[in-house]
């Protein structure tokens, strides 16, 4: 399943991946970019930043790799943290967003799908299971993406999680031989 019936992903070079069929972007980060980048007219609809999930008292430090979640009758597994590009900035004219966005690790993250189903606006998402302990999306984030190379031992380890996306296990790779 590559994500909602109806939806488009604009690049499928980047965003194609079956691991990658959903995107989670806290409601929180909303406040938080308007608080450090003033208002972004861009920001002011639903899906602004991509995603196609968004709620309230989730974010990247509370969610974890291979966390499953109910959302409506479709069973989803967090897979990644987002991997925020430039094509954010030229979206909302503002220059220093990816940067800020990486800096804080508040990029979302994506979900693969485990059962298809249906959901709408105002359905509940629930955390049915529980994934790495050890890994939220904010640390697996900053491990691999984040400015400070995180330790061989560390990469490897986020890399070996069963339920990880592809996509980032290549990026790990690519950290591994920098």
């Amino acid at each position: 399943m590559r994500g909602i019936a109806g939806d488009v992903q604009v690049n499928r070079k980047h965003h194609g991946y079956p691991a990658m069929a959903l995107h989670h972007f806290p409601h929180e980060n909303y406040a938080w970019l308007e608080h450090h980048f003033g208002p972004l007219p861009r920001l002011a609809g639903p899906g602004s930043m991509g995603e196609n999930v968004s709620t309230s008292g989730l974010t990247e430090h509370d969610v974890y790799i291979g966390d499953r979640f109910r959302l409506g009758s479709a069973l989803i597994e967090v897979t990644q943290p987002r991997q925020p590009c430039a094509t954010i900035e030229g979206h909302l004219g503002a220059k220093g967003i990816v940067k800020g966005l990486v800096a804080a690790a508040r990029t979302g993250w994506f979900y693969r799908v485990i059962e298809t189903g249906t959901a709408q606006a105002g359905d509940t998402l629930e955390r049915v299971e529980a994934g790495s302990p050890a890994w939220s999306i904010a640390r697996a984030f900053l491990a691999t993406y984040g400015a400070a190379r995180a330790p061989d031992s560390e990469l490897h380890q986020l890399a070996a999680i069963d339920r990880i996306s592809d996509r980032l296990v290549v990026d790990i790779e690519k950290r591994l031989t920098r």
